[in-house]
């Protein structure tokens, strides 16, 4: 029995250490890439091209998911209100709903899942391949060169990408609230303009900044620590999606705390 406990108790301590290990490369990694910020100019076609790809490629996807949301989010607030309040209190219901929660959430797991693991991916090809060793060995820092870049973009991109995605949800629980139960323009927007608060909208924006930074820290230092060739980057792609997923749900939480 002691034996057991003991060893639950190393397995247990273990573990923490390397959270704390891993924890604290994580960090470095960060203030490295804070540290590389006055590099911002000279980094300035890197950072484009980053935007586009994690920005202006993952439109299409994030605009489908969200017209989907949105009508769905419609069906469930009118059953939600059946019997309790009346339709003319749909579009408020569901365009506050979007704004502060489904568009940026569902947004970033989106990203999460496309961006974050695609960083994983392709940092850690790099890694096993000592592409990043040869950029060590020609003094470029990768940080620099390849964490700074995705980071900033990752940042920049993610508001305005939920910015078209609460638009576009908004138009679809329209569509729905329209041509499916009876709700006329002019009652589905009068209700929004009712309920619609500046405030929620920009706490939603400033989640999203969160969120793509986690994500492109979290996808760059997995990068940047896969090892086991094919099989070791297979593994850094799941497990830079499946922590960034997770984390993300987290800090939408703690952030909805510390702003409502």
């Amino acid at each position: 029995m002691f034996v057991l406990i003991t060893a639950a108790f190393q397995k247990l301590g273990n573990r923490t250490l390397a959270f704390l290990q891993e924890f604290g490369q994580i960090s470095n990694l960060f203030f490295g890439i804070i540290k590389n910020f006055p590099q911002i100019l000279k980094s300035k076609r890197l950072i484009l091209f980053q935007m586009e790809h994690i920005g202006v490629n993952s439109l299409p996807l994030v605009l489908i998911i969200a017209i989907f949301t949105g009508a769905v989010s419609a069906w469930q607030a009118a059953y939600q209100l059946k019997g309790i309040a009346p339709l003319s209190f749909l579009g408020g219901a569901t365009t506050r709903a979007i704004i502060t929660e489904l568009g940026p959430v569902l947004t970033g797991i989106v990203i999460a899942g496309r961006v974050g693991a695609s960083i994983a991916a392709e940092l850690g090809t790099m890694k096993v391949t000592e592409q990043i060793d040869a950029l060590e060995t020609m003094a470029i820092s990768p940080v620099r060169y390849l964490a700074m870049p995705r980071f900033l973009a990752a940042i920049i991109m993610m508001p305005i990408l939920v910015i078209f995605a609460n638009t576009i949800a908004v138009l679809g629980a329209y569509l729905v609230s329209n041509y499916f139960l009876g709700v006329s323009f002019a009652v589905f927007f009068n209700s929004v303009n009712r309920f619609f608060d500046i405030g929620d909208l920009l706490s939603g924006l400033v989640k999203t900044i969160f969120f793509g930074g986690v994500t492109s820290l979290l996808g760059c230092h997995i990068g940047f620590r896969t090892e086991g060739g094919a099989e070791g980057v297979g593994l850094a792609t799941i497990r830079s999606f499946v922590i960034s997923a997770a984390l993300i749900l987290i800090l939408d939480y703690v952030l909805w705390m510390l702003i409502f």
